[in-house]
């Protein structure tokens, strides 16, 4: 039962143990809010969203913090004199609240804005110029007011990405003239005599707004503590943004991240994804083009540190693999049940393995228990595609079982499905992707798709098995698939070409 998580620092697989085993905490860097969300943020976040789940699984409880970045240079450059850069960041900020809830990315414990938490960053702040690791601009420069980390001050800057100093590029985020090596970041930014006056905050050093990198430091130790255990990003964020929150964290006497968990970004079609190349996919036409559960499990199917290549070809794939487990367990929660059929405990049915009606030596509907081979996946630096793999072998069996008559090893198989579709968030029958099945479009086929069985049940009667096959076959090639049972024809989109192989593997032909 030990998890294993790939630590970025050490450049190893760690057994994961938290400060407090009844409380996993982790902080993840959350958007900067000047434009809405791409397919990347839906990935990154994702990544988070499966490895919260699962340390909740094993652990009970995690308390998980998400920022949001709302105050930043490319927020105030894309504000306009319509839209002040506070209105543009909230704006935002509830186009990735939407698209994140769409595709069933649990919402944060808490989810603080940069803006709300600036005393703790200008305390971190003071508390560094104390112990002699930062200090303001050189007088008579055009960065008066600044604050800037000294680098040279710390040695063990470069450590997370195990870079030499006299290596790395100079920092670009503020002018260099008030640096005393222009490596220096910057902690503090004066007001700038463009910049809007709500923009600016009152200081020791004058007024200003804060530098990108002392935010996530001030609100993971203000919502975590000095000492937490994961801290999450995606990879571009290890250097600067990464290296900087360490360097500053611990300069100041905070011990920071225990573990260091970077995601792996997102391609298009093989080609990085760019804005100078204009093949950015933005959430929002991700959402109008594919089911949001489609989403969802095409962006679980690439291991969560490896490159992921988002194409037509792998939502497709991901739309089939999606449609093979409903398909499965609609056809097992058509038949009667030998318990009640969700895997949800009821209320009052305690988890603990003691409770009174707890199974957990049975693995019944309540317990909480996997298959082992799953949880060995997920263990195992969250093997997501190994535990679909496991998911979908489960599904095979439950179907071989229901194709044999044994409907009691059938309901077992399927819900050993919905216990690890449902950590993964990918279970079919969730009310969240089962929502719309009552939608006005969804009703009309359905009633298209009625009239063509009552006719198809007609020709069959009158033994005119020629007019049975064709309208089956015009059924399927609409990409819909039918099972004939002893309670009568039911019907499910499985695909065109799945829909075509049952009209030819079943047909009315006697």
């Amino acid at each position: 039962m030990t998890v294993q998580l790939y630590d970025s620092k050490a450049q190893a697989l760690r057994d994961f143990v938290p400060l407090d085993p009844s409380n996993v905490t982790i902080y993840v860097c959350g958007p900067t809010v000047q434009s809405g969300p791409h397919i990347g943020h839906l990935r990154g976040a994702l990544s988070f969203d499966i490895l919260r789940r699962w340390l909740a699984h094993r652990h009970g409880r995690v308390t998980f913090v998400r920022n949001v970045t709302d105050i930043d240079d490319k927020v105030l450059a894309n504000a306009s004199d319509g839209e002040p850069w506070w209105a543009l960041a909230y704006r935002m900020e509830l186009e990735f609240t939407r698209a994140y809830t769409a595709i069933g990315i649990l919402p944060p414990t808490y989810e603080p804005r940069a803006t709300a938490s600036i005393p703790q960053m200008q305390e971190l702040i003071e508390r560094l110029i104390e112990a002699g690791h930062a200090y303001s601009a050189k007088e008579g420069t055009d960065a008066a007011g600044d604050v800037y980390f000294d680098v040279r001050s710390w040695p063990s800057y470069g450590d997370l990405t195990r870079q030499s100093l006299d290596a790395m590029e100079p920092a670009a985020d503020a002018d260099p003239r008030g640096k005393r090596d222009p490596r220096d970041f910057a902690l503090w930014k004066g007001a700038k005599a463009d910049e809007p006056s709500s923009a600016r905050w009152d200081s020791p050093w004058g007024p200003g707004r804060p530098g990108w990198h002392i935010e996530c430091s001030a609100m993971s130790r203000r919502y975590l503590g000095p000492e937490f255990d994961i801290h999450g990003g995606g990879l571009d964020l290890r250097f600067p943004h990464h290296e900087n929150e360490l360097a500053q964290s611990t300069a100041a006497g905070d011990p920071f991240a225990r573990y260091w968990v970077h995601n792996g970004l997102v391609t298009v079609n093989g080609q990085k994804m760019s804005k100078s190349l204009f093949n950015f996919v933005l959430a929002a036409d991700a959402l109008e083009d594919f089911d949001p559960l489609v989403i969802r499990y095409a962006l679980l199917a690439a291991h969560y540190r490896s490159s992921l290549d988002v194409s037509q070809r792998g939502f497709d794939e991901a739309s089939a693999a999606v449609d093979r487990i409903r398909t499965f367990l609609e056809r097992v929660q058509r038949m009667p049940s030998p318990f009640e059929w969700s895997a949800e405990r009821p209320e009052g049915v305690e988890a603990d393995a003691d409770a009174e009606h707890a199974e957990p030596e049975s693995g019944g509907p309540w317990s909480d228990e996997v298959p082992e081979a799953f949880a060995a996946a997920m263990d195992d630096d969250l093997g997501v595609p190994q535990a679909l793999a496991v998911v979908h072998e489960a599904v095979r069996a439950g179907n071989s079982a229901l194709d044999a008559g044994d409907d009691a090893g059938a309901w077992e198989w399927a819900l050993q499905v919905r216990k690890m579709t449902g950590i993964l968030g990918v279970d079919p029958l969730d009310a969240q992707w089962t929502s719309t099945d009552a939608s006005a479009e969804a009703s009309a086929l359905d009633a298209l798709v009625q009239t063509m069985l009552a006719q198809r049940a007609d020709a069959r009667a009158a033994k005119d098995w020629a007019a049975a096959d064709r309208i089956r076959d015009a059924i399927a090639a609409a990409g819909i698939a039918l099972e004939d049972g002893p309670d009568g024809t039911h019907w499910s989109l499985a695909g065109a070409e799945s829909g075509a192989m049952a009209a030819r593997d079943n047909s009315d032909s006697r």
